[in-house]
């Protein structure tokens, strides 16, 4: 029998195997991926000149779900998605029409083209011993990599990246 920290960094193993295997795959392939930036609020300058906010490129990634999986097997939580539009002039809608509106001008203002779909707000992942018995989207217990979605019950990694992988490839119709 098998020591449980044994088991544990064998599947801290395995899942960054998966991770970048899964990458190798989709990218073979030319699956879609997209955007990942971080927004930036510029401080004023000299304390006063208000500078419009922007989102600075992190790469890019295939969306997984909860995940965001990159090329070299590196991995992020997802956060906010934004599609790059006009953002239009401030009506004063709800707070949240209004928020998604300025997500859309920073998209700009950084340079993402139109159409195009940016995550930001998002979290890296280290795909390390961080993740024995971690709460978020990718965890490892009893000797096992697991994946969860929202609050659906958690899957193992490897069937979670294959079923999302296999909808990058062969997306349903009209999707």
């Amino acid at each position: 029998m098998s020591h449980p920290a044994a088991a544990d960094a064998a599947a801290i193993e395995h899942a960054a195997a998966l991770l970048r295997a899964t990458a190798e795959r989709l990218a073979a392939a030319g699956a879609r991926d997209e955007a990942l930036a971080r927004y930036d609020e510029p401080k004023p300058l000299l304390g006063m000149i208000q500078r419009r906010p922007t989102m600075r490129p992190l790469g890019r990634a295939w969306r997984m779900g909860s995940l965001l999986l990159q090329r070299d097997g590196a991995v992020w939580a997802t956060g906010i998605s934004t599609r790059v539009a006009e953002p239009g002039r401030p009506q004063h809608h709800t707070a949240s029409v209004e928020t998604r509106r300025a997500y859309r001008a920073a998209a700009l203002v950084g340079g993402f083209p139109m159409g195009e779909s940016v995550n930001h707000g998002i979290t890296p992942i280290a795909v390390d011993e961080t993740l024995i018995g971690a709460s978020g989207p990718l965890f490892v217990k009893d000797g096992q990599a697991w994946a969860r979605w929202g609050r659906d019950a958690p899957v193992l990694l490897e069937r979670y990246l294959d079923d999302l992988a296999d909808l990058l490839l062969h997306p349903p119709q009209g999707a």
